[in-house]
Formats: C-alpha cells, structure tokens, sequence
C-alpha cells in the first residue's frame, strides 16, 4: 500500500509544481496559450491510450468504458455549470477576473475527476501485482503540468492569492494521490469492468474540459499555433506511453 501512495504522490505531484510555476510571476497570455495547448494534446493522448483503450482491455469490453465515459461527461458538465453560476453571481456583486477565475477553476475540476479514477486504477494494478510503468507515470506528470500551470495563471490573474491557489492545487494533488492506496486496498473487491468505467469516467470528463475550457482558452491566447503546440504534446505523450 506504502507503494501504491509513493507512486500516486509522484504522478500527481506535478498538479502542485504547475501550481507553483504558474503563481511564479504573471505569465503572456501567449506563453499560457501555448502551455494549455501542448496540454491539451498530452491529455488527448491519456484519453486515448491509458484511459479508452486500458479500459477496454481491462474490461474485455467497450459497455463499461461506455458507461464511464457517460458519467464522467455529464459530471464534469453539471460541475462547469455550478463554476459558471458562481462566476455569473460574481460578476453581478462586480467582482472583478470573473472570466479568468472560472475558466482556472474549470481546469481544476477536471483535473480532480480525471485525477481520482485514473490514481485508483494505478493502486489496483499494483494490488494485482502488475507493476508500474515508469512511462506512464511519466506520461501522467506530463499531462498535469501544464493544466496545472494554465488554471494556477488564470487564478492570479483573477486576484487570487497565490498562496491560496498553491495550496489548493496542492489538496488536490494529494486527494487524487491518496486514492492510489485505496484502489491497492478495495482491488480484490472490484472488478475488471469497475476498471474499465473508472477508466471511461476519467476520460468522459476530460473530453468535455478539452472541448469546452482547455482548447478555446488556447485558440483564444495564442491563436493559429495552438494548433502545433496540440500535436507537439500529443507526440510527446503518446511516444512516452508506448514506450512501456
């Protein structure tokens, strides 16, 4: 179990040291842009590769990655739209980084509901005996950097303070970390189609992030070349999973 939670605490550190590179000073949009679409294209790869097609393989079937992907998209969708109600009644008290604030949380969330399902499918393989694939946490730090750099940004800009978004992003890192100790430990209770939906679930709520907050938020900083950067760390990503 000691395993399972230093393994998840690697994979999710990087939530906490994005965070941190992203309070350092304020960052160019451009620069932001370019970070979250390289982002995003590390997280296209996940969703591919570690989530839809682990999750198939594991459950020896597409129903229960169905099934995730569904729930993970309808509750990443129901948490973006309490964000944005929060954001609307912000800006009717004339708060001011409405805008920045939200998209920052946005990102947050979907880093937490990817985060849990994808550290506790971790711990099970290592219950199981299976191992780590140094690649694949490799692959998941990756993937967390620049999401965590975008939001913690975004937060700043909106008047956050930085200690406050540091330690947030940290709670986060560690909540997702701790569930790769519990999937070690409820592992020989669930089975292979549990893996399969927490797999569909984390991909599920992935998707709706990069179609609603991660690839506009890009677009919108960097215009035309957030296109490469997608490519660019989607190949990364990709050449770093299939490298296991």
């Amino acid at each position: 179990m000691l395993e399972a939670l230093l393994w998840g605490l690697a994979a999710a550190s990087s939530l906490a040291i994005g965070a941190a590179i992203g309070v350092l000073r304020p960052w160019p949009d451009r620069v932001i842009g370019a970070v979250l679409a390289f982002g995003a294209g590390a997280l296209i790869s996940s969703v591919s590769i570690e989530l839809a097609l682990e999750g198939q393989r594991e459950a020896r079937g597409l129903t229960p990655v169905a099934i995730g992907l569904a729930v993970g998209a309808v509750a990443f969708f129901l948490g973006d739209a309490a964000v944005d109600r929060l954001a609307e009644r912000r800006a009717a008290a004339g708060t001011a980084g409405v805008g920045t604030a939200g998209a920052g949380t946005a990102l947050a969330l979907g880093a937490f509901l990817d985060g849990v399902p994808e550290n506790a499918v971790l711990g099970i393989g290592l219950s199981r005996g299976e191992g780590v694939s140094i690649a694949l946490v490799v692959a998941i730090f990756i993937s967390n950097l620049p999401e965590a750099m975008g939001s913690a940004s975004e937060l700043l800009k909106a008047g956050v303070d930085r200690r406050r978004i540091v330690l947030g992003w940290a709670a986060v890192a560690v909540t997702t970390a701790l569930t790769a100790p519990l999937g070690f430990l409820v592992a020989d209770t669930l089975g292979r189609e549990f893996i399969g939906v927490a797999n569909g679930f984390a991909a599920g709520a992935l998707l709706v992030l990069l179609a609603t907050t991660m690839a506009p938020e890009a677009r919108e900083k960097v215009g035309r070349p957030a296109g490469l950067a997608t490519v660019l760390g989607f190949a990364l990503a990709v050449a770093l999973s299939t490298s296991s």
